[in-house]
């Protein structure tokens, strides 16, 4: 046993079903953002930069990136012989095994391996979100205050506020009550997913509830009952830049917010650098004429084209008169001679043909996931390949080698989709 006073455990299991086709074979945090960083980046750089130095990240749902990402923690500094970072998946249990099935679960199932480290305090994070916070700060706040549990809360708009876990507060901050996705929410100050816990408190609390809940969760019932338990839980006022990447909509916009001029969230700073796992890449390659806007281009990259406003991954081959505007394009993808790019996403190892234009035509609504594809993006997935000279609309989804024969009269109307078999190795 090797006693730390805090760890942390970093829920990166989840699907992200409103993302659609980028989520299909990728979990949610290893997403791609900013062109050379993936989501699960930002929590776990917030990690080291607040001292934290022992990480357990809970997987589940299409892991092989993640786990790949992570590695051994070499990037963020967590490459340590006690401690450091530990990817945490579910398990076999003697003669059973079982999903994750809730977020306080995924927890309980990997009650061993916070024990080994004997800690004070336990600090609960979700690997989805754009935000710097240091947790040290909501550390000593939590001992000020002599929590048992105490929650990261953001102000959002009273608009907002029945999209998240609303804290309805006294003029301590101390909760009172919790309501989830209210309807007629009495307060703005919404839950951040980021908790801490003392962890006599929470292993209790994880041993009852895995006895009473089949799918044991945070918000839905470790909250709510240890608040009827009379237990003392503080609102920790976060006041930063965060944002909640759940859909394509939110994602694009957090990507376009990044190319500012002067951006509210700065990948720049010295004292709060954001690390990642980008290997040994190339260096950006420019020809003599480039012609290149308000835009982030990640190394390796070869830019023939026009780039306006576009957030470029690693390796992108963009050949002459093409035109990239408005659109996130992420690494190892080839957009060829003459296309034309509109407010899409093109996915990982993706082929855009020759004389292709996608993002035209009106706003239509897609017919087969009007929930997930209804901001004016189209989409086309990891590998897929959009063959020459043809026009899609916005809203527009392309999974899979497409053809010609897909498209009628060489056009995929706004609103319509393609799913076709993917690449073979």
């Amino acid at each position: 046993m090797y006693k730390k006073e805090i760890i942390g455990m970093l829920l990166a299991g989840g699907q992200g079903s409103r993302l659609g086709i980028l989520s299909k074979n990728t979990a949610k945090p290893a997403i791609p953002f900013a062109g050379k960083y993936r989501i699960i980046d930002f929590t776990l750089s917030n990690c080291i930069n607040s001292g934290l130095d022992t990480v357990g990240v809970l997987t589940q749902y299409q892991p092989l990136k993640l786990n790949q990402h992570i590695g051994i923690g070499i990037s963020w500094d967590l490459d340590r012989r006690i401690g450091g970072v530990t990817v945490l998946p579910p398990h076999i249990k003697q003669d059973k095994g079982a999903w994750y099935s809730g977020t306080a679960d995924a927890v309980y199932q990997n009650i061993n391996y916070i024990e080994e480290y004997d800690p004070e305090y336990v600090l609960i994070l979700s690997g989805d979100h754009i935000y710097k916070m240091d947790y040290s700060k909501m550390l000593e706040y939590h001992k000020e205050t002599c929590a048992d549990v105490t929650i990261g809360v953001l102000e959002v708009t009273l608009e907002e506020a029945s999209r998240f876990g609303i804290m309805n507060t006294d003029n301590n901050d101390q909760i009172i009550e919790f309501e989830e996705k209210p309807v007629d929410p009495k307060s703005n100050l919404a839950s951040m997913g980021i908790y801490i816990f003392n962890w006599s408190v929470l292993r209790k609390a994880l041993l009852e509830g895995h006895e009473k809940h089949d799918c044991n969760d945070f918000g839905k019932h470790i909250i709510p009952e240890l608040l009827a338990e009379g237990k003392k839980l503080m609102a920790h006022r976060f006041k930063g830049y965060w944002r909640d990447v759940g859909n394509i909509e939110s994602l694009w916009k957090a990507n376009m917010e990044m190319i500012e001029i002067i951006p509210e969230f700065n990948l720049y700073e010295e004292h709060w650098q954001i690390y990642t796992n980008d290997g040994e890449q190339m260096p950006l390659y420019l020809n003599h004429t480039p012609d290149i806007d308000t835009s982030i281009i990640a190394g390796g990259s070869e830019i023939r084209g026009k780039i306006i406003n576009s957030v470029l991954g690693h390796n992108v081959r963009v050949e002459k008169g093409a035109v990239v505007k408005d659109s996130i394009i992420m690494s190892n993808v080839t957009i060829n001679a003459g296309s034309y790019i509109d407010k899409a996403i093109i996915c990982e190892e993706a082929v855009i043909g020759r004389d292709v234009k996608i993002g035209v035509g009106a706003n239509v609504i897609n017919e087969e996931l009007p929930n997930i594809y209804y901001s004016g993006i189209s989409v086309v997935a990891d590998k897929a390949v959009v063959p020459d000279s043809v026009t899609i609309g916005k809203n527009c989804v392309i999974s899979g080698v497409s053809e010609k024969t897909d498209y009628t009269k060489n056009e995929l109307a706004s609103g319509k989709t393609i799913v076709k078999g993917e690449v073979t190795e």
